[in-house]
């Protein structure tokens, strides 16, 4: 039955309606859904795919409730990337007895834009979409059982809305994240949601996550990033590393070899889910 629960992935992410996606796998059930919140935020209805375990739908387990990974996608990317390029999302699920939410980031960088009206994913995400998600599903809602993630602009987006709303997120992860936006003025559109660098240099020094280094305390949040070594972001990442180290702030940091690909970035989240399994655990304990 493992053909027909791809196919009906797949269906589900190219209607892309909230419809839910149910299929047989070995006595199991899978759900892959895609949602829409309409936002005051942002002004517009925004799409969201939502992963659920296996395990949500055994009859014997109907009050429980599960830890929650938000899912970041990169520039160019959208709510659809994650379930797309990691094929195997669903299982990852099950293992772990987490729900995975991907929120299309579009290409925000995960900010309230203090240029572009009604352009404001950060208190989408913070004051809308999380609340959604505890209304609407079997979370734990609690912080410490609320991890959030993602790659490139998705790994700033995470730190950023993490080290902001620690009342929200308890662990956070960052995969080749560009956690530094200050040596890249001229990419990925962010002159669009901040004007541009020369003139607005104060505005681009507060929207950078390495400079919320200095607002952490020591057990405010759990973090993990990585990067590989032959990535562009490699040495914005190394640099918060010694900035958190500096700081004083524990964190895990791991370098490995790898590009800004969707190779490194399945494999990150391989490494990630160990860390926030455990950290789910400690909570639990």
């Amino acid at each position: 039955m493992k053909s027909l629960r791809h196919f009906c992935l797949l269906l589900s992410l190219a209607l892309t309606i909230n419809v839910a996606c149910v299929a047989q796998n070995e006595e199991n059930l899978v759900l892959v859904d895609t949602i829409k919140v309409e936002s005051e935020c942002l002004q517009k209805a925004i799409k969201s795919t939502v992963v659920l375990p296996a395990q949500y739908f055994d009859a014997d387990m109907q009050e429980e409730q599960y830890p929650v990974v938000y899912l970041l996608n990169g520039y160019g990317g959208d709510y659809k990337s994650w379930v797309v390029s990691k094929g195997d999302l669903d299982a990852l699920a099950s293992d772990y007895g987490v729900i995975f939410v991907c929120p299309d980031g579009q290409n925000s960088w995960y900010w309230d834009s203090p240029v572009v009206k009604n352009y404001n994913f950060e208190s989408y995400i913070i004051t809308e979409l999380v609340p959604y998600i505890d209304n609407s599903f079997r979370t734990i809602p609690d912080k410490n059982f609320r991890a959030i993630t993602g790659l490139s602009m998705g790994g700033h987006g995470a730190l950023w809305l993490a080290m902001r709303h620690s009342d929200v997120f308890g662990v956070a992860g960052s995969m080749s994240g560009g956690v530094n936006i200050i040596p890249f003025p001229e990419k990925w559109e962010m002159k669009k949601l901040l004007g541009d660098y020369a003139t607005n240099k104060e505005v681009w020094q507060k929207h950078t996550v390495i400079n919320l280094v200095p607002t952490l305390k020591k057990d405010q949040l759990k973090i993990i990033f990585d990067c590989g070594s032959e990535d562009f972001f490699y040495k914005v990442n190394c640099d918060l590393h010694e900035a958190l180290l500096k700081a004083g702030i524990p964190h895990d940091f791991i370098s490995r070899p790898g590009t800004h690909n969707w190779t490194y970035w399945t494999n990150s989240l391989d490494y990630q889910m160990l860390f926030f399994s455990k950290a789910f655990e400690q909570e639990a304990e």
